[in-house]
C-alpha cells in the first residue's frame, strides 16, 4: 500500500516552539548549529522556494503555569504564549517540543499531556499546519539543577510514549530524538542537560528524515528536476514495457 503523504505542497513558514535546546545558547558555537536551524537548512535545500524559519525557544521555559516548575522557569510557558508566537504567525509547519523540563520537575503526566493536547489541538484548528511533536531529549544530568533533579530515564520512557500516543490521536507526525540519539553520552554537552553539536546533528537530521518520510513537499523540486531528463524517460518507459511502472505520485497534486 502506497505511503500516506501529510504534506504536498513547499512549505511557507515554519514556526519551533520549545525550550533551551531549541533557543540555543552556551552548548553551540553559534545559532547555527542549533537542530531547528540545522533542519530549516535542510529544507530549504529540498524547495525551490526557501520557507521563512521562525524560533521560538525560550531556555528553562515550561509547558503551562502548572508544572512544578513554572515558579523557577523562564516565562511565558507554551501555554501563555502559543496564541502569538504560533497561531498569530500561521504557520504551514509547526514543531513542538516540550517535556524535557517538565518531566524533570515532577509535572504528572496527565497534566502535561492535557496542556500539550490544548495546543496541538488549537494550532490545527486555526492554522491547520502540519504539526511534529518531538520526544523528549537524551540528557545525563539527572540530580544537578533543582527544581528540574526528579526525572529519570524511566520517567522520560512514559513521557515519550505519551507524546507518541498524543500524535496519533491528534493526527500529528512524532519525530523520535530520544531514539536518534541513541542515549550515547558523548553525544551531551559537559552540562548534562544539552546536546552537544553531534547531537543537534542527530536531532535536526532525525525531524527532517520525519517530514521527509511522510511528506512529498520536500520531493517535488527533485521530481521537477529529474523526470523531464532524457535518460529518466527512457528508463520510465522501459518499466511500462515490463509490467513495472513508475507510479506518477505527483498527480495527485
Amino acid at each position: 500500500m502506497p505511503r500516506h503523504d501529510w504534506w504536498s505542497k513547499e512549505f511557507q513558514k515554519m514556526v519551533v516552539l520549545g525550550e533551551s535546546t531549541v533557543e540555543g545558547g552556551w552548548w553551540t558555537a553559534s545559532a547555527s548549529e542549533r537542530w531547528a536551524d540545522i533542519l530549516a537548512n535542510l529544507i530549504n535545500q529540498c524547495q525551490r522556494t526557501p520557507m521563512q524559519y521562525i524560533n521560538k525557544g525560550i531556555g528553562a521555559n515550561a509547558i503551562s503555569p502548572r508544572s512544578p516548575g513554572y515558579a523557577a522557569s523562564r516565562k511565558p510557558s507554551a501555554l501563555e504564549r502559543y496564541r502569538k508566537d504560533v497561531i498569530a504567525e500561521k504557520p504551514d509547519l509547526f514543531i513542538l517540543c516540550y517535556g524535557l523540563n517538565d518531566m524533570r520537575a515532577g509535572m504528572p503526566l496527565n497534566d502535561f499531556v492535557d496542556d500539550m493536547r490544548t495546543i496541538v489541538a488549537d494550532v490545527k484548528n486555526a492554522c491547520a499546519p502540519l504539526i511534529v511533536l518531538t520526544t523528549i531529549y537524551y540528557m545525563t544530568g539527572w540530580k544537578s539543577y533543582p527544581p528540574y533533579d526528579r526525572g529519570s530515564v524511566t520517567l522520560t520512557g512514559a513521557f515519550n510514549r505519551a507524546i507518541k500516543a498524543l500524535a496519533k490521536e491528534q493526527g500529528c507526525l512524532v519525530a523520535d530524538v530520544w531514539d536518534a540519539e541513541g542515549k550515547a553520552d558523548w553525544l551531551i554537552h559537559p552540562d548534562g542537560v544539552h546536546a552537544n553539536k553531534i547531537g543537534n546533528i542527530l536531532i535536526g537530521n532525525r525531524v527532517f528524515e520525519t517530514i521527509a518520510k511522510n511528506a512529498s513537499a520536500l520531493s517535488n523540486s527533485v521530481y521537477e528536476r529529474d523526470l523531464p531528463g532524457r535518460v529518466a524517460q527512457e528508463l520510465i518507459q522501459i518499466r511500462e514495457s515490463q509490467g513495472d511502472p513508475y507510479r506518477a505520485w505527483w498527480r495527485k497534486r
